[in-house]
């Protein structure tokens, strides 16, 4: 018996109150819990812990980035694509296929931090993904 249910990394982010709405308004996940400089954000088995930390550098160059397995990227990406059109030029782009064997988006939070949402391409009849 399995007694792990998921990961929920912590998220640092400058301003809480916009990584919540982007979490909630653009990415569709549900605000569980919330208090000062905290919160957790879940989508599915999904989930966030954000927590902010004020004089956060966003614009270093090295940043924060987190991957999220999905069944379908293309129709994550559907659901997704009429807010995520209210972001600035180049935050997110179109489903493409890596040549590692996934269809992934990136998504860029409004802090800087990147989500990549994405689906395998090819399985092995032995349910190893193979490159093609």
């Amino acid at each position: 018996m399995s007694n792990i249910i998921r990961i929920t990394p912590f998220m640092i982010v400058p301003d809480l109150a916009a990584a919540i709405t982007f979490f909630v308004d653009i990415l569709g996940f549900t605000l569980w819990f919330k208090s000062p400089g905290y919160a957790y954000v879940q989508r599915e088995t999904s989930a966030f812990r954000l927590l902010e930390q004020k004089g956060f550098d966003a614009s270093y160059k090295h940043r924060y980035a987190y991957y999220i397995d999905v069944e379908d990227v293309d129709a994550l990406y559907a659901e997704l694509k009429p807010k995520l059109t209210t972001l600035p030029d180049h935050h997110h782009h179109t489903p493409t296929d890596k040549a590692y064997g996934q269809r992934e988006i990136v998504i860029c939070a409004p802090d800087g931090n990147l989500l990549a949402f994405g689906s395998h391409l090819f399985f092995a009849p032995d349910g190893v993904r193979k490159p093609e």
